[in-house]
């Protein structure tokens, strides 16, 4: 039997399978030990082949998901543009007020960026932009 979402069951029970994994793999504990840890092991695994080091410390998981919430809000503000609707990331917002608003808790969410999303009046114009030259900012190699 499928489920809704046309996922079968093993499908989804691998699915979680890897999502345990990636909890233990992100999870920092207790005073950062595991992540020290786990960079060791890592290192190690470096030494016989090359590959990339997941985030670690809490910073580094901030950082991560910073990045990764800053991709997706790029996407969206894309996808919304192609369809016709205009967007603006905002800042300078007050996060700390926001998130009680929104009833988020300060200790495990961080609002990353504020997008304003609507239709721009018929009636605004844009003031022309001027851009240096492409030439001028880029070199093919």
């Amino acid at each position: 039997m499928r489920s809704r979402s046309e996922f079968s069951e093993a499908k989804i029970r691998a699915y979680e399978r890897t999502a345990k994994i990636g909890r233990i793999l992100f999870m920092p504990g207790p005073f950062g030990i595991f992540a020290a840890i786990k960079w060791g092991m890592f290192w190690l695994l470096n030494l016989w082949k090359v590959m990339g080091m997941p985030p670690l410390s809490r910073q580094d998981l901030f950082k991560w998901a910073t990045k990764s919430t800053s991709l997706a809000c790029e996407n969206l503000m894309i996808a919304a543009e192609a369809l016709g609707i205009n967007t603006c990331p905002m800042e300078g917002f007050d996060g700390r007020r926001l998130s009680k608003y929104l009833g988020l808790s300060a200790r495990y969410h961080e609002i990353v960026m504020v997008i304003a999303i609507g239709k721009r009046l018929h009636s605004s114009v844009e003031p022309p932009q001027w851009r240096r030259p492409l030439e001028a900012t880029v070199t093919i190699l």
